[in-house]
């Protein structure tokens, strides 16, 4: 069954638009995983404009599901990462002017670097993960880099989806065969919604984890955090039926 991780991002986000600590990223993760969530992910940015280092310090004792932390592989994230020893690192090529991240890795031209900080993160026993465009040509050079898994970059495939074009998935279908052939287990995120997530899984079972924070939070404004992640397993659960 395909596990649902939490992305906390925006409940910082609005805090951080106010000041104080209202609303709280520990109290939301708690609730997260007490409504059914499976993980909690963050992403901390060397600006903090969201999720700030010290959260991840302060959510690494609450989060009792799996924690996984998303981010650029920069000296300050590796020694945190390294310090809390979550059960997963996300590696994501964060550009320094991005809103949110907008590409994966090119596993091919970054194959040196990318192998030396995955020997590093295993070594400490942590599962490694890097996100990824939807090309097959990608598998061979990130399976060579030793990761335990990719992620799957989803938002083209839900930008087409909302035009009506099924055929998006066809790259990710491709990308996770090829990944899967590889040895390498699959994750995926970025703009999935209740509105597409069914559907993604349902032709791409083989998904081990969807992370999801933007649509489940703003959702979440309508219908209660309970009742949306609810669904969301909901969907996971329809997805995951033969």
């Amino acid at each position: 069954m395909t596990k649902l991780s939490v992305n906390i991002n925006k409940i910082a986000t609005i805090r951080n638009a106010r000041g104080g600590n209202t609303p709280n990223v520990v109290e939301a993760a708690v609730k997260a995983q007490e409504f059914g969530a499976q993980g909690i992910t963050v992403h901390p940015r060397p600006d903090e404009r969201h999720i700030r280092y010290q959260d991840v310090y302060d959510l690494r004792p609450v989060v009792t599901t799996e924690f996984n932390i998303e981010g650029k592989p920069i000296d300050s994230f590796m020694k945190m990462v390294l310090e809390i020893k979550p059960e997963q690192v996300t590696l994501v090529p964060d550009a320094d002017d991005a809103i949110t991240s907008n590409a994966g890795w090119d596993t091919i031209k970054h194959l040196d670097y990318l192998t030396e900080i995955i020997s590093e993160f295993k070594q400490n026993g942590i599962r490694t993960s890097i996100f990824l465009d939807p090309n097959p040509s990608l598998i061979e050079a990130a399976a060579k880099t030793g990761t335990d898994r990719i992620e799957l970059y989803t938002e083209s495939f839900a930008v087409e989806y909302g035009k009506g074009n099924l055929a998006g998935i066809q790259p990710y279908q491709e990308t996770a065969k090829e990944a899967i052939k590889n040895g390498l287990m699959v994750n995926a995120g970025h703009d999935l919604s209740l509105d597409n997530l069914q559907y993604f899984i349902q032709q791409i079972p083989e998904i081990a984890e969807v992370s999801i924070g933007h649509a489940l939070i703003s959702e979440a404004l309508y219908m209660g955090m309970e009742n949306t992640i609810q669904s969301y397993l909901k969907r996971i659960e329809l997805g995951n039926k033969k």
